[in-house]
């Protein structure tokens, strides 16, 4: 993002900013989902890696003409405090994203972990230490391999349903620029607006 971010607020200026708003976050769910369906035992390099640079070209594409686009809805005069508002509205979204995924993420973790221990003949106290190490997720170690496949299996399944409701809101949100911005030619001040502020861009990514 930090080397590509001139050139994806310099899309605003070529193609206006609908476009690259209802690319850049179809990227970015193709990314997301990759991590989805990757195989979870392959290596960092053919498994993963992939997804985060289709993801990073996803949000590359999507956040510098957001920023710029941002910045030329309000006059020049009202740049700081639009500037400051898509900071914070930036910082308080991820806040709050983080939070409900991690309450979906412990919700299907223990559903799914209730569905496979009720399948297990287990005694009272091995279930009540399974029980009680619950909030540590997958950093939970049993002896037992069987029990230990539940947990990893269980959160697993957590972490896929978090990765799929990303993918969902990522090309809602394409759906919605695609939707309820205008499409045109940028004119010739927020041509200009996209110079003055590339720098701005590229240190805010």
């Amino acid at each position: 993002m930090f080397g590509l971010s001139r050139w994806a607020g310099g899309l605003v200026a070529r193609y206006g900013s609908r476009l690259p708003l209802t690319v850049g976050p179809l990227v970015a769910a193709c990314g997301i989902a990759l991590f989805a369906v990757v195989p979870q035992n392959g290596s960092y390099w053919t498994a993963f890696f992939p997804a985060v640079v289709v993801m990073g070209l996803g949000m590359t594409i999507t956040v510098a003409p957001l920023t710029t686009t941002v910045m030329n809805a309000v006059p020049n005069s009202e740049s700081g405090v639009a500037s400051g508002v898509n900071n914070a509205v930036s910082r308080l979204a991820s806040l709050l994203v983080v939070a409900a995924f991690g309450a979906v993420l412990v919700t299907v973790f223990n559903h799914s972990l209730d569905r496979h221990l009720a399948q297990l003949a287990l005694s009272p106290n091995v279930r009540a230490q399974v029980d009680a190490a619950r909030p540590q997720l997958a950093a939970t170690h049993n002896p037992d391999p069987i029990i230990q496949r539940a947990i990893a299996e269980s959160f697993v399944s957590g972490y896929r349903t978090v990765i799929w409701m990303a993918t969902g809101f990522a090309t809602l949100s394409a759906i919605t620029a695609w939707l309820l911005i205008e499409s045109g030619a940028p004119s010739s001040t927020e041509r200009a607006n996209v110079r003055k502020y590339s720098w701005l861009l590229v240190k805010q990514d």
